[in-house]
């Protein structure tokens, strides 16, 4: 899952961005409102996390402009003001959550996870899909109730396929969801092809379901549709 975390503060957005990594989330940090106007048009990310009051701009504009570009991110305002109108307008115009500073960093990360499961899975910690189920707290993959063990980047290409279940990904998608914006420095995406081969294999030999269809020419998608 990748985050984006816009927060002018060096060292609180070091803490957030260190933090977040050892939770195995792919974190990108910009310092400013124009910095992270580039990287949303540039990239798409799962959760962005944004400070209100930014050198060059405002937090609630950033928001804005989310919307305007149709983002599907999940937003998280953190702010040192504790006034009610920043809440309530954060929220009026789309953001999802709300941290005041200070704030402990295992909160922030349990946000984080409870935008993702929210937006992505209705807020179920216990994901299904035939049989397939997945506890995304334990990051844990069972198949016919058999445990299924994924690498990180198997698990995340899991939940990317099974939160984006009948659309065809194209490659470059899939290769941005699982790397980030490192993503750019690679020249094929022949890695992309070892990880779902991987997926496959693991899954089918626990007598799942063939989901993972090639779409040739363009990517993948995840379907019992045949």
């Amino acid at each position: 899952m990748k985050i984006l975390i816009v927060e002018d503060e060096i060292d609180l957005s070091n803490s957030i961005t260190s933090y977040l990594r050892q939770e195995k989330f792919k974190c990108v940090a910009v310092l400013n409102y124009t910095d992270a106007i580039e990287k949303i048009k540039m990239y798409n990310y799962d959760v962005i996390v944004v400070d209100i009051t930014l050198p060059d701009g405002n937090g609630l504009e950033l928001i804005r402009e989310l919307k305007f570009i149709r983002s599907n991110a999940g937003i998280i305002i953190i702010s040192a003001k504790n006034a009610l109108d920043d809440k309530i307008s954060g929220l009026e115009i789309g953001a999802d959550d709300y941290l005041t500073k200070p704030f402990h960093l295992s909160e922030l990360n349990a946000r984080v996870k409870s935008v993702i499961r929210r937006r992505s899975f209705g807020g179920q910690n216990e994901i299904v899909f035939n049989e397939i189920t997945i506890l995304s707290e334990q990051m844990q993959v069972f198949v016919n109730k058999k445990e299924v063990i994924l690498t990180r980047k198997e698990y995340d290409l899991l939940l990317f396929f099974l939160s984006n279940k009948d659309r065809v990904l194209d490659r470059e998608s899939i290769a941005e969801h699982l790397w980030g914006d490192e993503m750019d420095l690679a020249d094929s995406f022949d890695f992309i092809y070892t990880h779902i081969k991987n997926l496959r294999k693991k899954l089918i030999e626990r007598n799942c379901e063939d989901y993972i269809k090639t779409i040739y020419g363009i990517g993948y998608k995840f379907s019992s549709g045949g």
